[in-house]
């Protein structure tokens, strides 16, 4: 009962912060001249600070995106590392202006956190990962294992339907951080780690001897990922979302970093509205922004295409093939609007 009232009351507390912390976010940025993005603390591939303290990761870019569409500059875009526990009170507080951290799109926190989601950057879904010396092929066979989990993720949560559902027991290990749920999987504390698959597989990299870990076929959830901004600000949560558009979009029109100068001038009708090249055309001011927008973002960080290829493609060290995250013109999930 006692977390049924908690629960009731972060909610509307949630709901009020959101509507007082938003309402011209836009503003905000500008007058202090950083995108301020809460990111995860360290996944490989999506956000990785290095020994320098630079970020990098698909996350990352999806930030350095909106700085560059807001004030023409990438580097202008302040990362805060942000626990699974901290991150929705960060973004309802204006700590931070967004959540790119992989967070994942779901009815309550859409509601009762006073959150909003639009766009998908990356498709998941939750799996496991043992140690080979386990000899088990399958998550099927994990009943009576002990699971190192995060608390307060979703997770949890479908750890604990999956296990139910397939009448099978678990001694479920909580930690607050993921990165001492990983340690403590890694040093033999528990039989199985479960987090999103692609976190599995940069989570694998940092281990002391990822070759001797498997993750599991299953996938046993939906984790569309994607960033969050607070309810009550319109405009900013259209940049927030136009941003991806405009990556998934350069993919699909064959515009890339390399080549978005030429064309800017020599491509269709199509390209040169989302490139601003467009005589008359008032798509960048309508969204609060320079009619350059979105070729900043393509000149400056890449399309979806490209961030996704150096951040977490086959020829990074995480080697994740696009699958879902593929331009629904060539069998993914990954479609945009047009800009028109």
């Amino acid at each position: 009962m006692k977390k049924t009232i908690l629960s009731a009351a972060i909610g509307a507390a949630a709901l009020g912060l959101a509507s007082a912390a938003s309402a011209a976010t836009l503003d905000d940025v500008k007058a202090k001249g950083v995108v301020t993005c809460g990111v995860s603390a360290g996944i490989p591939g999506f956000s990785n600070p290095d020994d320098k303290g630079e970020w990098t990761g698909i996350d990352v870019d999806y930030c350095r995106g909106i700085a560059a569409a807001v004030f023409g500059d990438p580097t202008k875009a302040k990362f805060v590392a942000l626990s699974s526990k901290d991150r929705f009170p960060a973004l309802q507080s204006g700590e931070v202006d967004v959540l790119t951290r992989n967070t994942t799109w779901t009815i309550s926190r859409d509601t009762s956190l006073g959150f909003n989601f639009r766009t998908v950057n990356y498709y998941d879904g939750q799996g496991f990962i043992v140690k080979k010396s386990l000899n088990v092929k399958s998550a099927l066979e994990l009943s009576g294992a002990a699971v190192c989990v995060q608390t307060g993720t979703t997770t949890e949560l479908n750890l604990a339907d999956y296990f139910k559902s397939n009448n099978l027991q678990y001694n479920p290990v909580v930690f607050e951080k993921e990165a001492d749920a990983t340690t403590a999987y890694d040093s033999g504390r528990c039989d199985v780690y479960t987090t999103d698959q692609s976190g599995l597989y940069a989570i694998r990299l940092k281990m002391k001897n990822p070759d001797e870990n498997m993750v599991l076929p299953e996938v046993i959830s939906k984790e569309p990922l994607g960033p969050a901004v607070r309810q009550g600000d319109d405009k900013w949560f259209d940049i927030v979302s136009w941003v991806h558009y405009a990556m998934v979009n350069a993919e699909e029109l064959g515009i890339t970093s390399k080549n978005v100068d030429e064309m800017k001038t020599s491509g269709g009708p199509d390209v040169k509205r989302m490139l601003g090249s467009e005589e008359g055309s008032k798509i960048g001011t309508d969204l609060g922004l320079t009619n350059d927008w979105a070729y900043n973002i393509v000149k400056l960080v890449g399309n979806y295409g490209e961030v996704f290829d150096r951040t977490v493609g086959p020829n990074t060290p995480l080697k994740i093939e696009r699958g879902l995250n593929a331009l629904w013109t060539k069998g993914g999930l990954q479609y945009a609007p047009p800009i028109r």
